[in-house]
């Protein structure tokens, strides 16, 4: 099952949003010296390992490792895993930086992103495993739309059709996903965190009709743009 787009009205140009997208894919590339289904090698040594970090903090070792908690945002493990970040991205992303504005989203996703990984090294501290993926600042964005556009239909595609669905009930479904199913080798509860952080921002700012500067909400549920608040 993948998000294809949203029913959503917008009159800005998700600038942000398409660079971020840009910006994993280019470095994605360039890792693996255009091969895309090459494994990593030009920035290996980026990713985030969660002992690494643990160290890094308590006991003033290499403060090296404290860079990769964001470095890890912007790498992938293979090509599907990119796809389907991107694709997420693409689809929850714009609706987010129009309501945020474009410099509060940049910051917001990285912070998210931070926060994705704290939560993921606060559940699972001493995994050997290296961990790499924007997933964790993309659940950040999933959080916020969440939250701002809940009556949103959102397109799916799946093995039997594509489908329209609801905001709330495909990123509800999504979240209560990670974690009542956690998969080995997928951080789980980066996604969560991420998913949590997001809506806390959204509740930190004042809920809809704070970012939303007064609109109202029964015009943004039908797709009306809305303003940039930043």
């Amino acid at each position: 099952m993948f998000p294809i787009r949203d029913d959503r009205i917008s009159r800005r140009l998700p600038l942000v949003t398409f660079t971020l997208i840009a910006l994993n894919v280019i470095l994605y590339l360039w890792d693996r010296q255009l091969n895309p289904f090459a494994p990593n090698i030009v920035f290996a040594d980026l990713a985030m390992r969660p002992p690494n970090v643990v160290d890094a903090l308590r006991s003033g070792g290499d403060q090296f490792y404290l860079v990769t908690v964001l470095t890890s945002m912007f790498l992938h493990g293979n090509l599907i895993h990119l796809l389907g970040n991107m694709l997420f991205l693409f689809t929850f992303g714009p609706g987010v930086e129009e309501a945020l504005g474009p410099k509060r989203f940049t910051l917001y996703y990285l912070l998210w992103g931070i926060i994705a990984a704290a939560a993921q090294i606060f559940v699972d501290p001493n995994t050997p495993n290296f961990i790499v993926g924007a997933s964790g600042a993309i659940g950040g964005a999933l959080g916020a739309y969440f939250l701002l556009f809940p009556a949103n239909k959102i397109e799916i595609a799946t093995p039997i059709g594509v489908w329209d669905v609801s905001a709330w009930i495909l990123l509800g479904l999504w979240f209560l996903y990670q974690i009542l199913i956690p998969q080995q080798g997928v951080a789980n509860w980066a996604h969560a965190g991420g998913f949590l952080a997001g809506m806390a921002t959204i509740l930190v700012l004042g809920g809809r009709e704070r970012v939303f500067g007064g609109r109202k909400l029964e015009e943004l549920d039908d797709g009306e743009p809305v303003v940039d608040s930043a």
